[in-house]
Formats: C-alpha cells, sequence, structure tokens
C-alpha cells in the first residue's frame, strides 16, 4: 500500500518540471502524476533514432528513469529528494513508431528506498507495443544530506 507523505506532491513535482532541462531537450511530456505513478509521452522525432532508424536505447532508458523517478516523488516528504540508485532495464522488442508512452508505478516503498518498475510503450498509428521494462532503486536523499552536502 502507498502512503502519500507529502499531500501536495502534484504541485511540488509540476514546479520540478519546470527545471528538468534533459527531459525539456529530448522533448518527454510529463503529464500525468498520481499517487505513486506517473505518465508521460514524447513525439518521436529523427533525433530519438540509432543508425538503423529505431528508437535509440538510451530514450528509452531515459524516459523510463523519468517516469519511475517521479512516481517516488510522489511518496515521499516535502523537504526530501529522489535520485537513481539503480536501474535495469529490459528492451522486449524494437522501438519503431510515432510516440512513446512511458507509465511509471511504486510497486515498494520505504523510508530510504523506493522500488519503482516502469513500461515503455511504442505508438505505431494504432498498434501499441511494449517496447522495455525497468527495474529501479530509488533512494531517498534527507534533509541533512542535502545540508552536509553544501558545506
Amino acid at each position: 500500500m502507498i502512503k502519500v507523505l507529502n499531500p501536495n506532491f502534484k504541485s511540488r513535482i509540476e514546479k520540478f518540471l519546470e527545471r528538468q532541462y534533459f527531459m525539456k531537450l529530448v522533448g518527454f511530456d510529463l503529464n500525468v502524476i498520481e499517487a505513486g505513478t506517473t505518465e508521460g509521452w514524447l513525439t518521436l522525432t529523427q533525433e530519438h533514432q540509432q543508425q538503423t532508424g529505431l528508437v535509440h536505447g538510451g530514450v528509452t532508458a531515459t524516459v523510463a528513469d523519468i517516469v519511475a523517478g517521479f512516481a517516488a516523488y510522489t511518496v515521499v516528504p516535502e523537504d526530501h529528494h529522489v535520485v537513481t540508485g539503480e536501474i535495469k532495464i529490459s528492451y522486449f522488442s524494437k522501438g519503431k513508431g510515432d510516440r512513446l508512452h512511458a507509465i511509471g508505478k511504486v510497486i515498494k516503498q520505504g523510508r530510504k528506498l523506493n522500488f519503482c518498475e516502469a513500461e515503455v510503450w511504442c505508438l505505431d498509428g494504432e498498434k501499441k507495443t511494449l517496447i522495455a521494462k525497468a527495474t529501479t532503486t530509488m533512494a531517498t536523499i534527507f534533509p541533512e544530506d542535502i545540508s552536509r552536502a553544501k558545506q
């Protein structure tokens, strides 16, 4: 069961999204933010392709990391932060299509670590294919850790 420790998680994440410069560079849009889950979309362009015209694996991993990380942000206290401690991604199918749809979920909530999963789907017209799944460990950064790092 997911326990929300910050009732204002959605507005906090929306503020963080303003400073997600790499996410903006890639063109990813996180537009679903709910307790324990987030979702987003990426319209695919030539810049997202590798040499054979398929979605680059790094793009797939990036969107998986984003949705899993922000899913973890929905369950931590307001003064805490989240960073990726570990990510493992399995690629199931080629990514060829118009858009990616990524869904992240908190699977097991903890005080210091949140275990999350992400699915990345590729849409090619009406066809929707699961192209990758990631498991992540999101580490919680406590306020005292941030203070200590600034010293």
